[in-house]
C-alpha cells in the first residue's frame, strides 16, 4: 500500500499473538459464525486458505535454468575451449549441458505437478454461516469435524469436545495424541493473549491428521484460530554453519585463479567439482535409507563425522517405552493422633480408581491407544473403558456438550467395590512436562447427587507432594521415593480430592482451582528396564571419545540409577550432585550453590574402586539448572562441560542445553522419541528422532529402529562422507594442477596434448573416478579420533601441495625420456600421456582413505573395476609394439619411475600427513 509515497506495510492487530482468550470464547457462545460482510472483509484481509502453485511455462524454466550461474561459466569454457581448438571436449560439455538443462527442466516441471497435488486438498465440512457445506478460506470460522477425522488444512482451537490426533509428521511423536478443549477463561485470565507454544494442547495445527472428534448432537467442535504462517516455529530451523567446506573451496579456487587464464583453461574438471564432492553424501543418505534411517536434510551428514557429544532422552530412547508394573505402595490414612503410613496391599480401592480413570487413553477402531505408561496401569486394573455415555446418565450430562464421553467401569469381581459403578470423565487436565502431572474430574453417573465429583491427579512424586495436604503424607514419603528410584525404578505419585460442583463448573472449572490440598492415596512402582542395545552403543560412543549425556525429565535418582546401568556413569568416576537453596544465599543475594557427593554403588564397590578414582562428574537437575541459568551464567561453560546427568529437566531446558553445549564448541547430536525433545532436537547439530514415520519436521533424521544403534551408525556415516567429500576435492585439485604442470611442460617445447588425449584425461581419468570415489562404505568400527573438519587445515593443504611437488618432480623424470636417442619430434605428447594414469592412480590411492572412518578400496567394485581397466588399457598401449616410444628400456624406464613415485607418494601420505601431522601436531 502507498501511503506519502513510501511502499509500507500496515500492521494488522488480529493475528494469533494478539487475540484475547475470551474471543475465542466469544465467537464459540454466540452460535451466529461469521457475517457476509465479515467474510468478504476477512478474505481481502487474509486472502484464501490454500496455496496455489502455479505451472511456470517450460519457455520459462528454460530460460531460469540456462541464465543460472553455472551454466553461464560452461558458456564462458565453452567459448575459451572452441577458441583454443579444443573442440572434441568442449562439444561433448556442449551436449551434456543441454541433457542436463533438459533433465532439470523436467524434474522442475514434474515436482511442480507433484507439490500442486499435494497443496490443493481440501476437506468438506459444515460451517457455522447458514449451515452450508463449505471449503473452509476465512481466518474465524466456526466448523464440526467429521467424527472419523481427516487430515487438518488450516490451523484450529478447539472449542468444545476432544480429539484425537497424531503429530508424528510434525513432532516426531509416533503416539497419538489427545487434544482437548481451550478452558474458559477465569477473571484473572481475561487479559491472557493467545499463544502457540502456551496453549498447544488446545490447537490441531494444519497437516496433521485427526483421527477421531467427540462431540454431542452436531454441537460445533472448533474456531479456526486467525493465524500467521510466520509462526510456526515448529517449521522454523536455525542455520548451524559447522564446517566449513564452501568457503574454503571459494579461497582455494580464488588463490589460484590468480594464474589467470592459464589455469581456467586447464582447470576443465572443476564445473563437475560441486557435484563430485556431494557424491560422499548422496551415498551416505542411499545407505542409511536402507538402515531404514531417513534424513530430510542430507547437507547434516557431513556434520555427523564432527560429532563428539551425544545427547539422550531417558524414558522410550535409553530404557523401554514399556514398563514393567512392580507394586502400589498405598497410603493408610492418618488416625487420630497417629500419623499417615505407607502399606504393602495388594487392592486399594481408591488407587486403583485413580489408576483407571487417570489417564489419556482412548478407543480408535476399537483398540486402545495411548502413552505406553497409561496403558500398562489401565490394563493391570482388569477396568473396562467405553467411548460414550450411558443411557443412564444425567440428563444434565447429556447436554452439556464440553464434556468428555469417556466411561471406565470395574471388574464384576473387584474386591471391595460396593456398587457396579461406572466412572465417566468429565474433565481431562492434560500432561504437562512443565506441571510434571495430569488430573481429571470424574463423577459416578449412578450416584444419588450429581454434584459428587473427584479429582484424581498423578505425576512426579516431587511435584504431587508440593500440591497435597501435608497432613496426608507419611514421614518416610522421601525415604521411600529415595528408596526405590536408587534402584533404577519410576515412580508415580497419585493423588485425590472431592469436589462439590455440577457438570458445567466442573467443565469450566481452572486447573488450579482444583489441584491443591490433595490427599495422597500412594506411590505406583514401575520397573524402568534397559533397552538391551542401550549398554552397547554407549560403551562403543566411549571408547571412541564421544561424550554420552542424558537429558531426562525422570526422577533424579532413578536417572543416575540407570545412567550408571548403561555406562554414561563410568566406575572410575566421583559423582558430585548440583544443588541449590533457596533458604541460604551468597554475598551477592543469590541462592547458593553446594556440591555433594553421591553415592550410586555399593559400600563393598565404593571402597574397592575408590583408588581408582581419578575424575569427576556432576549431575544436576531442571530447578537448580534454572538458578545457574539466571543467577550464575558464569558457571554455564565449566559445568555443562562436566555434568552428565540433566534430571527433571523441561522441553525448554533441553534446548537450552543444548545451546550451551554448541556455544563451548561442542558438535552435538541429540536423540529422542517423543514431543518433549522437539525443540532440543532442532537445536542439535544433528537430531535423531526415534519414530515410526518415515520422516518428521522434527529432526533431521528419523530412525524406525526403536533404539539408539542408530546413533554410531550416523556418526560412522558422517564421518565416510566427510572424509570422502575432502578426498574428492583433494583428488580434484591435486591432479588438475598435475595435469597443469604436464601443459606448461608442454608449452616449454611448443607442443601440446591431442583433442582426444584431453578428452580422455578429462571424462575418464578424472571425472568417472571422481563420480564412484564415494562409492566405498563406512568402517564398521568408531575411531576414536575425529577426521578434520576443514578443508584448508594443514593436513589437508600439505596432501595437496605434497603430492603436486612429487608429481612435478615425476614428470620432471619423465621427460628426461624425451632426450633420449631417436626420439622423435612428436613424442613429447605420449609421454605426458603415458605419465597421466600413473598419476592418477597414484594420487587417487594416497588421498583415498579407507580406515578408521571408510572400509579399504576393494570394497568399492565399481572403482576397483575402473582403475583396474584404466592401468591395464595404459600398460597395453605402453608395451604394443605400436607405441610410439620406440626402445623396451625406455618403456621400462617409465613404469620404474611410476611405480617409485606411488611408492614415495604413498609413505608422504600416510607417513607426514597422517602420523606427523594429524597424529602427533593435532592431538
Amino acid at each position: 500500500m502507498e501511503y506519502f509515497g513510501k511502499m509500507l506495510f500496515l500492521f494488522i492487530p488480529t493475528f494469533h499473538f494478539q487475540i484475547p482468550l475470551v474471543h475465542f470464547h466469544e465467537v464459540s457462545e454466540s452460535g451466529k459464525g461469521l457475517s457476509e460482510g465479515d467474510v468478504a472483509r476477512r478474505h481481502v484481509t487474509y486472502g484464501k486458505n490454500s496455496i496455489e502453485v502455479k505451472l511456470k511455462p517450460i519457455l520459462v524454466l528454460l530460460f531460469m535454468e540456462a541464465i543460472s550461474p553455472f551454466y553461464i561459466f560452461q558458456v564462458f569454457s565453452v567459448s575459451i575451449w572452441f577458441s583454443d581448438n579444443y573442440e572434441y571436449y568442449a562439444s561433448v560439455i556442449v551436449i551434456m549441458s543441454v541433457l542436463s538443462i533438459a533433465i532439470d527442466v523436467y524434474q522442475t516441471r514434474s515436482q511442480e505437478k507433484k507439490l500442486r497435488s499435494m497443496v490443493q486438498s481440501s476437506n468438506e465440512v459444515q460451517v457455522l454461516r447458514e449451515q452450508t457445506v463449505k471449503t473452509i478460506s476465512i481466518p474465524g470460522d466456526i466448523f464440526l469435524v467429521p467424527p472419523h477425522g481427516g487430515i487438518m488444512q488450516c490451523d484450529a482451537v478447539l472449542m468444545n469436545g476432544t480429539a484425537i490426533v497424531n503429530e508424528s509428521m510434525l513432532t516426531g511423536e509416533s503416539v497419538p495424541i489427545t487434544k482437548v478443549a481451550l478452558p474458559a477463561v477465569s477473571e484473572d485470565e481475561e487479559n491472557m493473549r493467545f499463544c502457540f507454544e502456551k496453549h498447544s494442547k488446545h490447537i490441531l495445527y494444519c497437516g496433521t491428521q485427526v483421527l477421531q472428534t467427540r462431540y454431542y448432537q452436531g454441537k460445533l467442535v472448533k474456531v479456526t484460530s486467525e493465524t500467521s504462517n510466520s509462526r510456526r516455529h515448529v517449521l522454523d530451523r536455525r542455520p548451524k554453519q559447522l564446517l566449513s567446506i564452501p568457503d574454503d573451496y571459494s579461497l582455494f579456487i580464488k588463490i589460484f585463479g590468480s594464474y589467470g587464464y592459464l589455469v581456467a583453461l586447464i582447470f576443465t574438471t572443476y564445473h563437475i567439482v560441486s557435484a563430485a564432492m556431494s557424491v560422499g553424501i548422496i551415498n551416505s543418505n542411499l545407505r542409511l535409507r536402507k538402515k531404514e534411517i531417513f534424513c530430510i536434510s542430507p547437507s547434516t551428514i557431513n556434520t555427523c563425522g564432527a560429532i563428539n557429544v551425544c545427547c539422550f532422552d531417558k524414558t522410550g530412547t535409553l530404557t523401554e517405552d514399556g514398563l514393567d508394573f512392580q507394586t502400589l505402595r498405598a497410603v493408610t490414612p492418618a488416625k487420630e493422633a497417629e500419623p499417615p503410613t505407607f502399606t504393602e496391599v495388594c487392592i486399594y480401592l481408591q488407587l486403583i480408581t485413580a489408576i483407571a480413570t487417570c489417564h489419556s487413553l482412548t478407543k480408535i477402531d476399537g483398540e486402545l491407544h495411548g502413552d505406553p505408561l497409561d496403558l500398562i496401569l489401565f490394563n493391570q486394573t482388569g477396568w473396562t473403558l467405553m467411548e460414550s455415555v450411558d443411557d443412564e446418565a444425567d440428563s444434565e450430562l447429556q447436554l452439556f456438550d464440553n464434556i468428555q464421553p469417556t466411561v471406565v467401569r470395574p471388574p464384576t469381581n473387584l474386591e471391595g467395590h460396593p456398587f457396579n459403578k461406572e466412572y465417566s470423565v468429565i474433565r481431562q487436565f492434560t500432561f504437562s512436562s512443565s506441571l510434571q502431572r495430569m488430573s481429571v474430574i470424574v463423577s459416578n453417573p449412578r450416584d444419588d447427587s450429581s454434584h459428587d465429583m473427584t479429582l484424581y491427579c498423578k505425576g512426579s512424586p516431587e511435584m504431587i507432594q508440593t500440591l497435597c495436604d501435608p497432613k496426608s503424607i507419611p514421614d518416610d514419603y522421601q525415604a521411600q521415593v529415595n528408596l526405590y528410584a536408587q534402584h533404577g525404578y519410576r515412580l508415580i505419585a497419585v493423588a485425590r480430592k472431592r469436589l462439590e460442583m455440577n457438570y458445567v463448573k466442573a467443565s469450566k472449572v481452572p486447573r488450579n482451582q482444583v489441584e491443591y490440598d490433595l490427599e495422597l492415596l500412594g506411590l505406583v512402582v514401575m520397573e524402568n528396564r534397559v533397552k538391551p542395545a542401550t549398554l552397547g552403543v554407549i560403551n562403543q560412543l566411549n571408547r571412541a571419545h564421544i561424550r554420552t549425556v542424558m537429558v531426562t525429565g525422570d526422577n533424579l535418582l532413578t536417572a543416575l540409577s540407570v545412567a550408571r546401568e548403561c555406562g554414561i556413569i563410568r566406575p572410575n568416576k566421583l559423582a558430585y550432585l548440583v544443588e541449590h537453596h533457596t533458604d541460604m544465599v551468597d554475598h551477592k543475594g543469590r541462592p547458593l550453590l553446594t556440591l555433594r557427593q553421591v553415592c550410586i554403588t555399593t559400600y563393598y564397590e565404593n571402597i574397592r574402586r575408590s583408588k581408582e578414582r581419578t575424575h569427576q562428574m556432576c549431575h544436576i537437575e531442571g530447578p537448580t539448572f534454572a538458578v545457574l541459568v539466571h543467577e550464575y551464567p558464569e558457571l554455564l561453560d565449566k559445568l555443562v562441560a562436566v555434568c552428565d546427568v540433566f534430571a527433571r529437566m523441561a522441553p525448554d531446558q533441553k534446548q537450552q542445553l543444548i545451546n550451551y553445549l554448541q556455544e563451548i564448541n561442542y558438535t552435538v547430536a541429540m536423540c529422542g522419541d517423543g514431543a518433549n525433545d522437539c525443540a532440543a532436537l532442532k537445536a542439535a547439530h544433528a537430531g535423531i528422532s526415534l519414530s515410526d514415520a518415515e520422516a518428521s519436521i522434527a529432526a533431521p533424521f528419523t530412525s524406525r529402529i526403536a533404539d539408539i544403534r542408530c546413533v554410531p551408525t550416523v556418526i560412522r556415516e558422517g564421518r565416510a562422507a566427510l572424509v570422502t567429500s575432502f578426498g574428492v576435492f583433494k583428488y580434484m585439485a591435486g591432479y588438475s594442477l598435475t595435469q597443469f604442470s604436464s601443459i606448461m611442460l608442454l608449452y616449454w617445447i611448443s607442443s601440446n596434448l591431442a583433442d582426444f588425449q584431453y578428452l580422455y584425461i578429462d571424462l575418464f581419468l578424472i571425472t568417472l573416478v571422481a563420480l564412484f570415489f564415494g562409492n566405498t562404505p563406512a568402517s564398521d568400527c568408531l575411531s576414536s579420533t575425529p577426521p578434520p573438519t576443514r578443508l584448508l587445515s594443514l593436513a589437508s593443504v600439505t596432501s595437496v601441495c605434497g603430492q603436486l611437488f612429487i608429481m612435478a618432480i615425476t614428470q620432471v623424470l619423465f621427460r628426461h625420456g624425451t632426450f633420449q636417442r631417436d626420439f622423435t619430434p612428436g613424442d613429447e605428447e605420449e609421454d605426458m600421456r603415458s605419465m597421466q594414469v600413473p598419476a592418477c592412480t597414484t594420487i587417487f590411492t594416497s588421498i583415498s582413505k579407507g580406515e578408521p572412518y571408510r572400509k579399504p578400496m576393494f570394497f568399492n567394485p565399481q572403482l576397483c573395476i575402473i582403475l583396474l581397466v584404466l592401468t591395464t588399457v595404459s600398460l597395453t598401449k605402453l608395451f604394443l609394439e605400436y607405441d610410439p616410444i620406440p626402445y623396451f628400456e625406455n618403456r621400462l624406464f617409465l613404469v620404474m619411475v611410476a611405480l617409485i613415485c606411488a611408492v614415495i607418494s604413498y609413505l608422504f601420505q600416510y607417513g607426514v600427513v597422517e602420523f606427523l601431522i594429524l597424529e602427533l601436531r593435532e592431538k
